[in-house]
C-alpha cells in the first residue's frame, strides 16, 4: 500500500537547512508528516494537507518526490502491513498557532544529520541525510590553506617569490555562492507570489531587488575573468556557468513583470506547482555550487544533484502541458482568448526558469567531466 509524506524544511540565515520532525501518536517516535492519498488532491497536495493537520505548517510543496521509503504499519489487529511512502519536499512558510493534531504530537526542528539519526527507517534516514549535504566550510580553507602555502614557501623559497608575482585567483567561488543565494531568495519570492503569501507588489519588488543583486555579482565575475591570470576553471566555463545562473533569475524577473503588466491576481494550480519546482531547483543549485571547490571528492554528489535537476525539469514540462490544456479548455468555454494568451505567457516564462536550471545542471556536469 502506498502513502504520501511531506519533508518540511527551512533555510536558516546562515544558509543551512533544518528539517521538521513530529512524534507519532502511539509510539512517540520521530517521523515526518505522512498519510494516505486524498481523493481530489494530487500527491504533493495531499502531503501538504497532512503536514498542516499533523504539524500545523503551511508551505510550498514540490510536486516531484525526492524519493521513497518503506516501513511496516501496525494495524489494530496487531498485524503488520508493509507501506511504501513517497516523500515530497516542502518549504515551510509558517507554523500556525493551532492545528487539528496539536495536542497529540510534538514538533521540533533538527539539522539534517540529527533528523536522520532521530528517525528509524533506514531509507528515510538516507533521504534526510542526503537532502542538503553541507559543503566544506570556507573557514576551513581560510585556516588550512595559508598554513600549507607558508610551509611550501619555507621549503621552496623560489616558489614563494614566484607566487608573489602571480595575480590572485579572484573570488569566483564566493561570487558563485552569493549568486546562488539570490536564486534561492528569488525563487522563494516567486513561489510566495503564486501561492498568495503576502502582497503581490512586495513579492515582485523582492524579485526585482534580487535580480539587481545578481546582475552586480555577474559583473564582478566577468571582471575577475578578465583581470585574473589564474582561474579555477576554463574562463569559458566560468562565464557560461554564471551566465545560465543569471538567466534563471532574469527569467524569474520576467515572470514577475508579466504578472504585474497583465495585473494577474489568481494563479492556476499548475502554475503554483511549477513555482514549487523552481524553489526545489534553486535549493539544489545552492547545494551544488559550493561543492565546485573540490570537484574530485564531490563528483558523486554533484552527479546526484544534477540528475535531480534534470528529473524535475522533465516533471515541470508535464505540468506545463497539463496547465496549458486546462487553460485552453477554460478560455474556449468562456470565449476569452485574452485569458489564454496571458496565461500561456506566464506558463512559458515559468517553463523557461526551470529550463535555465537544467542548463545550470549541464554546465556543472561539464565541469565534473573536464576537471574531476
Amino acid at each position: 500500500m502506498r502513502q504520501i509524506a511531506a519533508l518540511p524544511y527551512r533555510i536558516t540565515a546562515d544558509g543551512s537547512a533544518e528539517i521538521l520532525l513530529i512524534t507519532s501518536r502511539e509510539t512517540r517516535r520521530w517521523v515526518i508528516p505522512k498519510g494516505n492519498p486524498i481523493a481530489g488532491l494530487a500527491s504533493h497536495e495531499a502531503a501538504a494537507q497532512e503536514a498542516f493537520e499533523e504539524a500545523g505548517i503551511r508551505g510550498i510543496p514540490c510536486p516531484s518526490a525526492v524519493g521513497d521509503f518503506c516501513y511496516d504499519k501496525r494495524r489494530r489487529s496487531g498485524r503488520l502491513r508493509p507501506m511504501i511512502v513517497s516523500v515530497y519536499p516542502m518549504q515551510v512558510v509558517e507554523q500556525v498557532a493551532d492545528w487539528p493534531e496539536r495536542d497529540q504530537r510534538e514538533t521540533r526542528w533538527f539539522p539534517p544529520d540529527k533528523a536522520a539519526a532521530a528517525v528509524d527507517e533506514p531509507e528515510l534516514k538516507a533521504l534526510i541525510r542526503g537532502f542538503r549535504k553541507p559543503p566544506i566550510p570556507v573557514a576551513f580553507e581560510q585556516r588550512v590553506l595559508p598554513v600549507l602555502r607558508s610551509r611550501m614557501r619555507r621549503r621552496f623559497p623560489m616558489l614563494g617569490w614566484f607566487q608573489a608575482l602571480m595575480p590572485k585567483q579572484g573570488r569566483f567561488f564566493e561570487l558563485f555562492d552569493a549568486h546562488a543565494a539570490t536564486l534561492v531568495a528569488g525563487a522563494d519570492a516567486l513561489a510566495r507570489l503564486l501561492h498568495g503569501e503576502g502582497s503581490i507588489e512586495s513579492q515582485i519588488a523582492e524579485i526585482v531587488r534580487r535580480e539587481h543583486e545578481a546582475d552586480d555579482i555577474t559583473r564582478e565575475v566577468l571582471q575577475d575573468v578578465r583581470r585574473v591570470f589564474v582561474t579555477p576553471f576554463d574562463r569559458s566555463a566560468i562565464t557560461d556557468l554564471i551566465g545560465v545562473m543569471d538567466d534563471a533569475i532574469d527569467q524569474m524577473n520576467g515572470t514577475a513583470n508579466a504578472i504585474a503588466l497583465y495585473e494577474v491576481t489568481e494563479f492556476a494550480p499548475e502554475m503554483r506547482d511549477m513555482a514549487g519546482i523552481v524553489v526545489e531547483a534553486a535549493r539544489i543549485t545552492a547545494e551544488a555550487i559550493p561543492l565546485l571547490r573540490s570537484l574530485g571528492s564531490n563528483a558523486g554528489r554533484l552527479h546526484d544533484l544534477t540528475a535531480r535537476l534534470i528529473q524535475i525539469e522533465g516533471h515541470a514540462d508535464d505540468i506545463h502541458d497539463t496547465g496549458l490544456r486546462a487553460l485552453f479548455a477554460a478560455s474556449k468555454s468562456h470565449a476569452d482568448p485574452m485569458a489564454f494568451i496571458i496565461g500561456r505567457e506566464i506558463y512559458s516564462s515559468l517553463e523557461k526558469i526551470v529550463d535555465r536550471f537544467e542548463d545550470v545542471a549541464n554546465e556543472i556536469q561539464g565541469l565534473v567531466i573536464d576537471h574531476a
